[in-house]
This record gives structure tokens, C-alpha cells and sequence, in this order.
């Protein structure tokens, strides 16, 4: 009667625990089964854009001192970031990120330093054939330079000015404002341009939002989606393991030759 009851309360906890973590164990084989067999450069997109375009060296630039000379002018400027040279549409512009008042200063005598997302930052672009400054993106200019990024863009089908992004959306905790661009093919993209920096940040498409989708419901993380150390995942962890192991002793109790070995048992005694 003992082994029977203890039969009995290893099957019933290992159905219960079958019940809780099948669905989420069916995700986590879903999501693993579309990870492998999908390529991550097509779901980044990289088969959709076009061949990366680089600078000619025998550019005519001024120094980026006459970039900071002018900025130095309108703007009080605590620190210099970075000062970058990129290519927007095919026109080489300086982009300077910089740091203005004294939140730079506290950061540091805290031991930290101000970084990329730092309220006081700041980016100008100037034109790095004249030095001199120019303003944002425009509407306009951002589907230039969206354009620009994808190998057969058709029909622009939507301009978005972002000021903001959530946790769920698919531009989150990318540099803001930005444009979405959305084209009708390839695959129903859009692409994103930072309004400030002036340059292609992502793009999205079908493939990339089931992607996503799925690698949230992998992670449990249904907030921010990329946290692997949520309490959620090692709850449902733990509980995973323990529903492996309750079936390994469920299989050795029940196994046939330790009923035999049992019946042998009982009948000698």
C-alpha cells in the first residue's frame, strides 16, 4: 500500500506539473524551431539593403575645430563625445555629439561617465566641406537617406516622427527622435533614421516582428524581452527541472522489473 500511495503522488505531481509548463514548454520549441531555421542577418535585414557606400579619399574637408568654433558660438559646450564623419545620402557631414552643462561634471565625481543616453547630450551635424551646421533631418531627408538603405524600394506608405518608444515597440532603446519610414515591399519594412544623428538606425520587417515575438514568449521577459534573469523564466526553470526529474523516478518505480523484483518479494515473505 506504501508503494502504491507513493506511485500515486509521483504521477499526480508530474501530470500537474506537465499542465502548468506544456504550453510554455511548446513556446520555447516553437521559438527554438524558427531561431535555427531562419538566418539572423535576413532577420536583421541585411538582405534588404543595399551595398554599404564609403567616402572617396580625396575629399576637401575643413577641420572639425571650425565645426566647434561655430557651435561654440550659440551653444555652451561642457565636453566633446565624439566628432564623427559620416555619409548622409552621399555628402560627407560631421557629427558631433557633445555635452552641455554641468550634469558631466557630477556624473564624474560620482565614478561614472555620461553616456549615449545621457539627458545633456547633444548632436549637431555640420557639412564637412564647409563646417558649416545643419539642422535635423527633415521628412524629406529621412526617406532619402531610408531610400538609400534598401537595394528596390517601392512605395513609401507611411512617415512617422517618433519622439518616444516603449518597451514593446520595435525601435525600443534606439536614439530618439527618429523617422519611420515604411515601404509597401520589400516584405512590408520600415526603416528607421535618427532625426539628430542623421543616420539609418534599423529596420524591420515581417520576418524580424515574428522574430521578436517569439523570442519574447522564449525569454518570458514581456516587458523589455531581453532580460534572461526575470523571475518568471527561473521560476518556470526550476519548475521545468523538477518536472524532468519527478518523470525519470516515475519511469524507474514503474519500470516492470522493479514490479517483478517487488512481487518476488512479497511472495517469499
Amino acid at each position: 500500500m506504501k508503494l502504491k500511495s507513493r506511485h500515486y503522488y509521483i504521477r499526480k505531481s508530474h501530470r500537474y506539473l506537465g499542465v502548468v509548463l506544456g504550453l510554455q514548454f511548446l513556446f520555447w520549441t516553437i521559438g527554438g524551431l524558427y531561431f535555427s531555421w531562419n538566418d539572423l542577418d535576413e532577420v536583421h535585414g541585411d538582405h534588404l539593403r543595399s551595398e554599404k557606400r564609403y567616402l572617396p579619399a580625396d575629399l576637401a574637408l575643413v577641420s572639425p575645430q571650425v565645426v566647434l568654433d561655430s557651435l561654440k558660438r550659440t551653444q555652451q559646450i561642457d565636453s566633446i563625445a565624439t566628432i564623427q564623419l559620416v555619409e548622409i545620402v552621399g555628402e560627407p557631414v560631421y557629427q558631433v555629439r557633445y555635452f552641455a552643462g554641468s550634469a558631466t561634471h557630477a556624473a564624474g565625481e560620482a565614478g561614472g561617465h555620461a553616456g549615449a543616453n545621457a539627458t545633456n547630450q547633444k548632436v549637431q551635424l555640420a557639412r564637412a566641406t564647409t563646417g558649416e551646421l545643419l539642422p535635423a533631418l527633415t521628412k524629406e531627408e529621412a526617406i532619402a537617406v531610408a531610400s538609400s538603405q534598401l537595394k528596390a524600394p517601392v512605395k513609401v506608405e507611411n512617415v512617422e516622427y517618433l519622439t518616444e518608444a516603449g518597451a514593446h515597440h520595435e525601435y525600443r532603446e534606439k536614439p530618439l527622435p527618429a523617422w519611420a519610414i515604411t515601404f509597401s515591399q520589400p516584405a512590408n519594412c520600415t526603416v528607421y533614421v535618427s532625426a539628430e544623428l542623421g543616420t539609418f538606425q534599423a529596420i524591420r520587417h515581417n520576418q524580424w516582428r515574428m522574430f521578436d515575438f517569439l523570442w519574447m514568449l522564449h525569454t518570458m521577459d514581456y516587458e523589455s524581452r531581453d532580460n534572461f534573469g526575470n523571475l518568471l523564466l527561473r521560476v518556470f526553470s526550476v519548475f521545468g527541472l523538477l518536472t524532468v526529474i519527478s518523470g525519470f523516478v516515475l519511469f524507474f518505480v514503474s519500470s516492470p522489473r522493479r514490479k517483478l523484483a517487488n512481487n518476488y518479494q512479497r511472495a517469499n515473505r
